[in-house]
Protein backbone atom coordinates (compact mmCIF):
# COMPACT_ATOMS: atom_id res chain seq x y z
CA UNK A 1 0.00 0.00 0.00
CA UNK A 2 1.56 3.29 -1.07
CA UNK A 3 1.37 6.66 0.60
CA UNK A 4 -1.74 7.93 -0.96
CA UNK A 5 -3.44 5.18 -0.56
CA UNK A 6 -2.46 5.13 3.48
CA UNK A 7 -3.25 8.88 2.88
CA UNK A 8 -7.04 8.46 1.33
CA UNK A 9 -8.02 5.18 3.87
CA UNK A 10 -7.05 7.71 7.30
CA UNK A 11 -8.95 10.50 5.45
CA UNK A 12 -11.64 8.15 5.99
CA UNK A 13 -10.94 7.19 9.33
CA UNK A 14 -10.69 10.82 10.52
CA UNK A 15 -14.08 11.50 9.29
CA UNK A 16 -16.02 9.10 10.94
CA UNK A 17 -14.68 10.97 13.85
CA UNK A 18 -15.84 14.30 12.72
CA UNK A 19 -19.16 13.05 11.63
CA UNK A 20 -19.93 11.81 15.31
CA UNK A 21 -19.69 8.14 14.26
CA UNK A 22 -17.49 7.31 16.67
CA UNK A 23 -15.00 9.49 19.16
CA UNK A 24 -11.84 7.62 18.10
CA UNK A 25 -11.06 4.25 16.07
CA UNK A 26 -8.16 1.98 15.29
CA UNK A 27 -7.90 0.53 11.83
CA UNK A 28 -5.89 -2.09 10.79
CA UNK A 29 -5.87 -3.73 7.27
CA UNK A 30 -3.32 -6.52 6.25
CA UNK A 31 -2.88 -8.18 2.81
CA UNK A 32 -1.52 -11.55 2.25
CA UNK A 33 -0.74 -12.14 5.82
CA UNK A 34 1.67 -8.63 6.33
CA UNK A 35 0.66 -5.87 8.49
CA UNK A 36 0.28 -2.77 5.49
CA UNK A 37 -1.74 -0.60 7.44
CA UNK A 38 -1.94 0.60 10.77
CA UNK A 39 -3.53 4.14 12.30
CA UNK A 40 -5.44 5.73 14.60
CA UNK A 41 -7.44 8.41 15.33
CA UNK A 42 -9.76 10.52 17.28
CA UNK A 43 -9.93 9.98 21.05
CA UNK A 44 -10.61 6.70 23.56
CA UNK A 45 -12.69 9.27 25.97
CA UNK A 46 -14.35 12.42 25.68
CA UNK A 47 -15.50 12.11 29.65
CA UNK A 48 -14.38 12.69 31.94
CA UNK A 49 -11.51 14.25 30.30
CA UNK A 50 -10.53 13.87 26.18
CA UNK A 51 -7.87 11.69 25.89
CA UNK A 52 -6.32 11.06 21.87
CA UNK A 53 -6.82 7.57 20.62
CA UNK A 54 -3.56 5.43 20.29
CA UNK A 55 -2.51 2.41 18.30
CA UNK A 56 -2.25 0.19 21.23
CA UNK A 57 -5.79 1.37 22.75
CA UNK A 58 -6.95 -1.32 24.94
CA UNK A 59 -11.08 -2.08 24.06
CA UNK A 60 -13.67 -3.78 25.01
CA UNK A 61 -14.34 -6.12 22.30
CA UNK A 62 -17.85 -7.11 22.81
CA UNK A 63 -19.07 -10.07 20.82
CA UNK A 64 -15.92 -10.27 19.11
CA UNK A 65 -15.11 -12.40 22.11
CA UNK A 66 -17.69 -15.02 20.28
CA UNK A 67 -15.22 -15.72 17.59
CA UNK A 68 -11.83 -15.02 19.51
CA UNK A 69 -12.70 -16.61 22.78
CA UNK A 70 -15.89 -18.78 22.89
CA UNK A 71 -15.25 -20.40 19.50
CA UNK A 72 -11.86 -20.49 19.34
CA UNK A 73 -12.09 -22.73 22.60
CA UNK A 74 -14.43 -25.18 21.21
CA UNK A 75 -12.38 -25.26 18.17
CA UNK A 76 -9.74 -26.70 20.19
CA UNK A 77 -12.08 -29.48 21.72
CA UNK A 78 -13.66 -30.29 18.70
CA UNK A 79 -9.62 -30.50 16.83
CA UNK A 80 -8.80 -32.90 19.86
CA UNK A 81 -11.84 -34.97 19.26
CA UNK A 82 -13.32 -34.08 22.89
CA UNK A 83 -16.08 -33.32 21.98
CA UNK A 84 -18.36 -33.32 18.72
CA UNK A 85 -20.03 -30.86 16.78
CA UNK A 86 -23.00 -32.87 16.14
CA UNK A 87 -22.92 -34.63 19.81
CA UNK A 88 -26.17 -33.88 21.34
CA UNK A 89 -26.11 -30.95 24.40
CA UNK A 90 -28.41 -33.54 26.54
CA UNK A 91 -24.67 -35.95 26.90
CA UNK A 92 -22.52 -32.46 27.83
CA UNK A 93 -25.36 -30.95 30.31
CA UNK A 94 -27.53 -33.38 32.01
CA UNK A 95 -30.26 -30.33 32.63
CA UNK A 96 -30.60 -30.01 29.17
CA UNK A 97 -31.96 -33.29 28.50
CA UNK A 98 -34.66 -32.43 31.32
CA UNK A 99 -36.34 -30.04 28.56
CA UNK A 100 -38.58 -31.68 25.44
CA UNK A 101 -37.39 -28.32 23.93
CA UNK A 102 -34.04 -28.90 24.07
CA UNK A 103 -33.93 -32.27 23.51
CA UNK A 104 -32.34 -31.75 19.40
CA UNK A 105 -29.76 -29.31 20.33
CA UNK A 106 -26.69 -29.59 19.12
CA UNK A 107 -22.96 -27.71 19.21
CA UNK A 108 -23.26 -26.88 15.59
CA UNK A 109 -27.14 -25.39 15.97
CA UNK A 110 -26.11 -23.06 18.55
CA UNK A 111 -22.60 -22.28 17.25
CA UNK A 112 -24.46 -21.61 13.67
CA UNK A 113 -27.61 -19.53 16.17
CA UNK A 114 -29.75 -21.74 14.91
CA UNK A 115 -30.75 -23.27 17.90
CA UNK A 116 -34.06 -21.75 18.67
CA UNK A 117 -32.46 -19.35 22.02
CA UNK A 118 -33.45 -16.02 22.50
CA UNK A 119 -31.23 -13.25 20.73
CA UNK A 120 -30.66 -11.56 24.83
CA UNK A 121 -32.57 -11.07 28.06
CA UNK A 122 -31.68 -8.24 30.53
CA UNK A 123 -30.60 -10.85 32.90
CA UNK A 124 -28.66 -9.03 34.73
CA UNK A 125 -31.21 -7.52 36.80
CA UNK A 126 -32.02 -10.58 38.26
CA UNK A 127 -28.55 -11.64 38.79
CA UNK A 128 -27.35 -8.91 40.66
CA UNK A 129 -30.16 -9.89 43.10
CA UNK A 130 -27.83 -12.62 44.29
CA UNK A 131 -24.04 -13.58 45.86
CA UNK A 132 -21.50 -12.77 42.59
CA UNK A 133 -20.43 -16.75 43.43
CA UNK A 134 -24.28 -17.73 42.48
CA UNK A 135 -25.07 -16.00 39.60
CA UNK A 136 -23.51 -18.11 36.74
CA UNK A 137 -25.58 -21.26 38.65
CA UNK A 138 -28.58 -19.36 38.63
CA UNK A 139 -27.93 -18.38 35.04
CA UNK A 140 -27.30 -21.58 34.28
CA UNK A 141 -30.79 -22.75 35.81
CA UNK A 142 -32.49 -19.99 33.88
CA UNK A 143 -31.10 -20.91 30.42
CA UNK A 144 -32.47 -24.45 30.84
CA UNK A 145 -35.91 -23.11 31.80
CA UNK A 146 -36.20 -20.68 29.48
CA UNK A 147 -38.31 -21.38 26.26
CA UNK A 148 -36.96 -21.43 23.07
CA UNK A 149 -38.14 -19.39 20.52
CA UNK A 150 -38.29 -21.47 17.88
CA UNK A 151 -37.73 -25.01 17.01
CA UNK A 152 -34.22 -25.93 16.25
CA UNK A 153 -32.82 -25.87 13.07
CA UNK A 154 -35.88 -23.73 11.84
CA UNK A 155 -34.93 -20.54 11.99
CA UNK A 156 -31.69 -18.36 12.87
CA UNK A 157 -31.35 -15.76 15.47
CA UNK A 158 -27.98 -14.33 16.70
CA UNK A 159 -28.16 -14.92 20.26
CA UNK A 160 -26.16 -14.09 23.23
CA UNK A 161 -28.18 -16.85 25.53
CA UNK A 162 -26.59 -19.64 23.64
CA UNK A 163 -23.16 -18.59 23.79
CA UNK A 164 -23.54 -18.20 27.28
CA UNK A 165 -24.47 -22.15 27.32
CA UNK A 166 -21.12 -22.93 25.39
CA UNK A 167 -19.20 -21.62 27.70
CA UNK A 168 -20.92 -23.78 30.34
CA UNK A 169 -20.11 -26.82 27.53
CA UNK A 170 -16.52 -25.44 27.55
CA UNK A 171 -16.34 -25.68 31.15
CA UNK A 172 -18.54 -29.35 31.44
CA UNK A 173 -15.77 -30.54 28.74
CA UNK A 174 -12.37 -29.88 29.92
CA UNK A 175 -13.02 -29.07 34.01
CA UNK A 176 -11.46 -25.49 33.13
CA UNK A 177 -12.60 -22.09 33.07
CA UNK A 178 -13.34 -20.44 29.15
CA UNK A 179 -10.48 -17.69 31.21
CA UNK A 180 -7.90 -20.08 31.85
CA UNK A 181 -8.06 -22.90 29.00
CA UNK A 182 -7.99 -19.91 26.78
CA UNK A 183 -5.36 -17.84 28.16
CA UNK A 184 -3.48 -21.15 28.16
CA UNK A 185 -3.86 -22.70 25.14
CA UNK A 186 -4.11 -19.51 22.75
CA UNK A 187 -3.13 -16.83 24.56
CA UNK A 188 -0.11 -16.91 26.54
CA UNK A 189 1.35 -19.09 23.45
CA UNK A 190 0.72 -16.74 21.05
CA UNK A 191 2.41 -13.97 23.28
CA UNK A 192 -0.48 -11.99 24.05
CA UNK A 193 0.10 -9.26 26.32
CA UNK A 194 -3.23 -6.51 26.16
CA UNK A 195 -5.70 -9.56 24.96
CA UNK A 196 -7.61 -11.02 27.89
CA UNK A 197 -10.95 -11.69 29.21
CA UNK A 198 -12.23 -9.62 31.91
CA UNK A 199 -12.44 -10.48 35.35
CA UNK A 200 -13.22 -7.46 37.24
CA UNK A 201 -12.12 -3.60 36.08
CA UNK A 202 -8.49 -3.29 34.55
CA UNK A 203 -7.34 -0.06 35.53
CA UNK A 204 -5.38 -1.67 38.38
CA UNK A 205 -3.53 -3.22 35.39
CA UNK A 206 -3.41 -0.40 32.94
CA UNK A 207 -3.73 3.26 33.25
CA UNK A 208 -6.63 5.06 31.89
CA UNK A 209 -5.39 6.09 29.13
CA UNK A 210 -4.66 3.20 27.71
CA UNK A 211 -8.21 2.28 27.13
CA UNK A 212 -11.21 3.22 25.47
CA UNK A 213 -13.88 4.22 27.44
CA UNK A 214 -17.49 3.06 26.13
CA UNK A 215 -20.61 4.46 27.81
CA UNK A 216 -21.93 7.07 30.22
CA UNK A 217 -23.87 4.23 31.81
CA UNK A 218 -26.99 5.17 33.48
CA UNK A 219 -27.73 1.62 35.22
CA UNK A 220 -24.16 1.85 36.71
CA UNK A 221 -23.96 5.55 36.95
CA UNK A 222 -20.66 6.21 35.37
CA UNK A 223 -18.73 6.20 32.12
CA UNK A 224 -17.21 2.97 31.65
CA UNK A 225 -13.85 2.33 31.34
CA UNK A 226 -11.55 -0.74 31.85
CA UNK A 227 -14.96 -3.03 33.13
CA UNK A 228 -16.93 -4.95 30.57
CA UNK A 229 -20.12 -2.55 28.62
CA UNK A 230 -22.26 -5.80 27.90
CA UNK A 231 -24.75 -5.31 31.58
CA UNK A 232 -24.86 -9.29 31.53
CA UNK A 233 -21.19 -10.01 31.34
CA UNK A 234 -21.13 -7.66 33.93
CA UNK A 235 -23.11 -9.26 36.51
CA UNK A 236 -21.34 -12.52 35.61
CA UNK A 237 -17.88 -10.98 37.37
CA UNK A 238 -16.90 -9.65 33.65
CA UNK A 239 -16.86 -11.82 30.86
CA UNK A 240 -19.10 -14.72 29.60
CA UNK A 241 -19.50 -16.76 26.62
CA UNK A 242 -20.98 -14.05 24.67
CA UNK A 243 -18.85 -10.54 25.65
CA UNK A 244 -15.96 -9.43 27.89
CA UNK A 245 -13.36 -9.60 26.02
CA UNK A 246 -10.77 -7.37 25.90
CA UNK A 247 -7.60 -6.40 23.56
CA UNK A 248 -5.61 -3.99 21.06
CA UNK A 249 -6.07 -4.53 16.88
CA UNK A 250 -2.21 -5.88 17.01
CA UNK A 251 -3.05 -8.84 19.08
CA UNK A 252 -5.95 -9.77 17.09
CA UNK A 253 -4.04 -9.97 14.18
CA UNK A 254 -2.07 -12.38 15.22
CA UNK A 255 -5.68 -14.87 16.76
CA UNK A 256 -6.71 -14.11 13.27
CA UNK A 257 -3.67 -14.69 11.34
CA UNK A 258 -2.93 -17.77 13.45
CA UNK A 259 -6.20 -18.93 12.19
CA UNK A 260 -5.51 -18.24 8.22
CA UNK A 261 -2.29 -19.82 8.45
CA UNK A 262 -4.25 -23.25 9.26
CA UNK A 263 -6.97 -22.43 6.79
CA UNK A 264 -4.08 -22.00 4.06
CA UNK A 265 -2.29 -25.18 5.48
CA UNK A 266 0.78 -23.25 6.25
CA UNK A 267 1.28 -24.57 9.67
CA UNK A 268 -0.93 -27.08 11.67
CA UNK A 269 0.63 -26.46 15.49
CA UNK A 270 -2.43 -25.57 16.76
CA UNK A 271 -5.87 -26.88 14.34
CA UNK A 272 -5.85 -29.28 12.23
CA UNK A 273 -6.71 -27.67 8.22
CA UNK A 274 -10.38 -29.11 8.49
CA UNK A 275 -11.16 -28.32 11.60
CA UNK A 276 -10.81 -24.33 10.99
CA UNK A 277 -12.40 -25.06 7.41
CA UNK A 278 -15.74 -26.43 9.19
CA UNK A 279 -15.56 -23.71 11.81
CA UNK A 280 -15.37 -21.23 8.81
CA UNK A 281 -17.40 -22.63 6.24
CA UNK A 282 -20.94 -21.14 5.66
CA UNK A 283 -23.00 -24.30 7.42
CA UNK A 284 -27.17 -23.34 5.34
CA UNK A 285 -28.34 -25.34 8.08
CA UNK A 286 -31.45 -22.51 7.54
CA UNK A 287 -32.03 -21.36 4.24
CA UNK A 288 -30.57 -17.58 3.82
CA UNK A 289 -28.51 -17.94 6.78
CA UNK A 290 -25.56 -16.33 6.64
CA UNK A 291 -23.83 -18.12 10.04
CA UNK A 292 -20.91 -20.45 9.92
CA UNK A 293 -19.69 -21.61 13.13
CA UNK A 294 -18.95 -18.82 15.71
CA UNK A 295 -18.17 -16.76 12.35
CA UNK A 296 -20.40 -14.98 9.94
CA UNK A 297 -20.21 -14.40 6.11
CA UNK A 298 -20.99 -11.84 4.24
CA UNK A 299 -24.66 -11.59 3.55
CA UNK A 300 -26.03 -11.04 -0.07
CA UNK A 301 -27.45 -7.40 0.47
CA UNK A 302 -26.82 -4.82 3.27
CA UNK A 303 -23.53 -6.69 4.53
CA UNK A 304 -21.45 -4.94 7.13
CA UNK A 305 -18.46 -6.03 5.25
CA UNK A 306 -19.39 -4.07 2.25
CA UNK A 307 -20.36 -4.97 -1.40
CA UNK A 308 -16.52 -6.48 -2.37
CA UNK A 309 -15.78 -8.77 0.02
CA UNK A 310 -16.10 -12.24 -1.78
CA UNK A 311 -18.10 -15.00 -0.18
CA UNK A 312 -15.02 -16.97 1.14
CA UNK A 313 -14.88 -14.42 4.05
CA UNK A 314 -15.50 -14.55 7.64
CA UNK A 315 -16.27 -11.88 10.10
CA UNK A 316 -17.74 -10.71 13.02
CA UNK A 317 -19.33 -7.46 14.53
CA UNK A 318 -19.15 -6.14 18.58
CA UNK A 319 -21.55 -3.99 19.79
CA UNK A 320 -19.34 -1.70 21.17
CA UNK A 321 -18.19 -0.41 17.93
CA UNK A 322 -15.49 -3.77 17.13
CA UNK A 323 -15.22 -5.47 14.06
CA UNK A 324 -12.79 -7.75 11.76
CA UNK A 325 -13.51 -9.09 8.28
CA UNK A 326 -11.47 -11.64 7.11
CA UNK A 327 -11.63 -12.47 3.14
CA UNK A 328 -9.66 -15.84 2.55
CA UNK A 329 -10.12 -15.58 -1.11
CA UNK A 330 -8.14 -12.27 -1.40
CA UNK A 331 -6.44 -12.87 1.28
CA UNK A 332 -7.77 -9.79 3.05
CA UNK A 333 -7.67 -8.96 6.92
CA UNK A 334 -9.85 -5.35 7.86
CA UNK A 335 -9.83 -5.04 12.31
CA UNK A 336 -11.95 -2.24 12.63
CA UNK A 337 -12.02 -1.19 16.31
CA UNK A 338 -14.05 1.78 17.75
CA UNK A 339 -15.53 3.09 21.08
CA UNK A 340 -18.98 3.75 19.04
CA UNK A 341 -21.00 3.89 22.46
CA UNK A 342 -19.36 6.60 23.89
CA UNK A 343 -20.66 8.59 25.85
CA UNK A 344 -24.00 6.92 24.15
CA UNK A 345 -25.05 3.72 23.10
CA UNK A 346 -27.99 5.84 20.90
CA UNK A 347 -24.84 6.07 18.34
CA UNK A 348 -26.67 4.31 15.18
CA UNK A 349 -24.50 5.86 12.98
CA UNK A 350 -21.25 2.94 12.13
CA UNK A 351 -23.87 1.06 10.99
CA UNK A 352 -24.14 2.65 7.43
CA UNK A 353 -20.37 3.74 7.68
CA UNK A 354 -19.03 0.22 8.17
CA UNK A 355 -19.78 -0.64 4.33
CA UNK A 356 -18.52 2.28 3.39
CA UNK A 357 -15.22 1.64 4.71
CA UNK A 358 -14.78 -1.59 3.74
CA UNK A 359 -15.37 -0.90 -0.03
CA UNK A 360 -12.98 1.59 0.30
CA UNK A 361 -10.35 -0.21 1.46
CA UNK A 362 -11.13 -3.45 -1.28
CA UNK A 363 -11.01 -0.13 -3.54
CA UNK A 364 -7.71 1.05 -2.76
CA UNK A 365 -6.30 -2.50 -2.77
CA UNK A 366 -7.53 -3.03 -6.23
CA UNK A 367 -9.27 -5.55 -8.66
CA UNK A 368 -8.97 -9.40 -7.46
Amino acid sequence: MNRDQENRIKEILDLGVREGVYPGAVLLIAWEGRIEFVRESGYLSLIPERVPMRKDTIFDLASLTKPLATTLALMGLVDKDKIGLDQPLREIIEESSKKDDKEGLTLRLILNHSAGFADWKPIYFDLMKYRPEERKRILRKRLMEEPLVYRPGKDCVYSDLGFMVLEWVIEEISGMSLNNLIDENFYKPLSLKRTFLNTGSIVKRFNRKEIAATEDCPWRGRVIQGEVHDENAYALGGYSGHAGLFGVAKEIFVIVEMLREHYMGERDDFFRQGTVREFFRRQEIVEHCSWALGWDTPSTQGSSSGKFFSSRSVGHLGFAGTSLWMDLERDVTVIFLTNRVHPTRNNQKIKAFRPVLHDSIMVELGPE
